[in-house]
């Protein structure tokens, strides 16, 4: 390791100099700074982070901690966190919590253990409305964003989140132009505020257009691939006469779309499909699928944004982004079916 008596010697000046030189002092010229900097890099010295942190009481770290990174959606918020640490001069430590509330408080603990400037958390819901591991957070004064909506046990974070009902309302109301009428809906999680909000977004549109909401034509689709595909395969037994599918999210529709096109229903010809995400994989899926474009990396963008703001003090308020509809090969106009069954009277308003 080279040391600042080595860059001393090899220069000409000073300890002191050469310290004040690599901690960018105002005291010494541009000229004797950059002559001082050009010859550590050259020697190959590197700063000790750890000892400056002792010093500063800074470490340059931030944590972040997701449900898995291999989710398309997380994949590129977390780049677009790490670009802008980078560019900040900071680093991030990475945990996957599961969707498990325990992996989730281990991991935070050792954020906190690790002296962390700032965390980023996609939380892990849960039906209480208060959970110890975020008061903690809050008790240590960690200034912390969350990755997703916020909830009653996470209410004093501020979060930044796709606008989903909102974008979802927007899904429904192109299908609805298109000409559908029967538009079955592949719900989420019902313990996610996104899933819960993109449930009332495709309500809403519909009671907007004066078309009944009909609870049978509302399944339990899950968040994955499998759940999708295990979604269909109940819709097709049910056959509840949709002519459109609006799903929850992409892995979804994919798995829907995939199982329903292997049980021989042609998409959009027999069926319209929409997605909502846009992940990588909807546009080179067997039918290119229609879908809401989420802003993933403006989402990592703006929470690096607000933390930030949060180092320097500044009150920061949740914030709301436009997601945007991509239209593709999976949705068209309704096919020519016999006249739509009557609507039970039971059914949602």
């Amino acid at each position: 390791m080279v040391r600042l008596k080595e860059i001393a010697a090899a220069t000409g000046v000073s300890m002191m100099t050469v310290s004040k030189a690599l901690r960018d002092k105002s005291d010494l010229s541009a000229a004797t700074k950059a002559r001082i900097r050009k010859i550590a890099t050259e020697m190959g010295y590197v700063p000790d982070i750890s000892a400056q942190g002792f010093r500063s009481r800074k470490t340059r770290l931030f944590g972040v901690v997701l449900s898995t990174a291999t989710n398309p959606l997380n994949a590129r918020v977390l780049f677009a966190l790490e670009q802008q640490a980078h560019e900040l001069g900071y680093d991030l430590i990475l945990a996957h919590s599961l969707n498990r509330v325990e992996r989730e408080e281990a991991a935070i603990r050792r954020m906190i253990s690790r002296r962390i400037d700032g965390l980023f958390l996609s939380p892990v819901y849960r039906m209480e409305n208060v959970a110890p591991i975020y008061a903690e957070v809050a008790r240590r004064g960690i200034p912390t964003v969350l990755l997703g909506q916020s909830a009653p046990f996470c209410r004093h974070v501020p979060a930044v989140a796709t606008d989903d009902l909102s974008a979802s309302a927007a899904a429904t109301r192109y299908l609805l132009e298109l000409g559908h009428r029967r538009i079955a809906f592949f719900a989420g999680p019902m313990n996610t505020p996104w899933a819960v909000e993109r449930l009332e977004g495709y309500r809403r549109a519909l009671r907007e257009a004066g078309v009944p909401v009909v609870d049978q034509l509302v399944f339990g689709g899950g968040a994955t691939v499998e759940e999708g595909s295990a979604a269909a395969l109940q819709f097709i037994q049910e056959n509840p006469g949709a002519t459109a599918l609006q799903c929850v999210n992409d892995l979804v529709a994919i798995g829907a779309a995939d199982t329903l096109l292997n049980q021989g229903v042609r998409i959009p010809g027999d069926l319209s499909v929409m997605g909502f995400g846009n992940v990588m994989v909807s546009e080179y899926f067997r039918v290119p699928l229609t879908t809401v474009r989420q802003p993933k990396l403006r989402l990592g963008s703006v929470a690096m944004e607000m933390m930030t703001a949060l180092l320097r003090g500044e009150t920061v308020t949740n914030r709301r982004l436009a997601a945007e509809l991509v239209v593709r090969a999976s949705t068209a106009v309704p096919p020519s079916v016999e006249p739509e069954p009557a609507i039970p009277p039971s059914v949602a308003g």
